[in-house]
């Protein structure tokens, strides 16, 4: 019995080296695992109430449109809109999410890498990896009720609050 579940540990740790080696090396501020965890429950919970834009790779192409010789996303929600964007750290190439966190800060949007865009979409309950998502402030459709609203915001103070840190003490 206790072979077993030392086996299944090691194939865990296994498994989580191999995530961390698949980084990017841009992929700065990552979260460590306390925050990784709050992190993509965070997104789980926003999935639910509808309140989530997500990014699947090469998906960005089709809502990019040129405006005075720049290409911009079309699709990128203002920074009234978006409150926090949560992306994937083992995308390749790496071109795919480059622009990402120039964007959000040019917007002020907290962002945070997570390791894996496995785990992000699975957080975001869907089955095809994704390497962006944008938490919202209002659902896309309809209304939340007060008390959801005031759970989604406490945890997203928090989150937010954590990723703050995290970015003071790199920079």
């Amino acid at each position: 019995m206790g072979s077993d579940n030392e086996a299944e540990k090691s194939a865990h740790k296994e498994k989580e080296k191999k995530k961390l080696l698949a980084l990017a090396p841009i992929a700065k501020p990552l979260a460590g695992k306390k925050l990784c965890k709050r992190t993509l429950k965070l997104v789980r919970k926003v999935c639910r109430a509808q309140m989530l834009e997500e990014r699947s790779k090469g998906g960005g192409k089709k809502y990019q449109k040129r405006e005075q010789g720049v290409v911009v996303d079309a699709n990128f929600p203002t920074p009234c809109e978006c409150r926090f964007c949560v992306i994937a750290g083992n995308i390749t190439p790496i071109d795919v999410i480059t622009h990402v966190p120039i964007l959000c800060e040019e917007a002020d949007i907290p962002y945070v890498y997570v390791p894996s865009k496995e785990d992000l979409a699975n957080a975001g309950s869907t089955k095809r990896p994704t390497c962006c998502v944008l938490v919202l402030t209002k659902p896309t459709k309809g209304e939340l009720g007060q008390e959801e609203q005031e759970k989604l915001k406490a945890e997203y103070a928090q989150v937010v609050s954590d990723v703050s840190e995290l970015t003071t003490s790199l920079f």
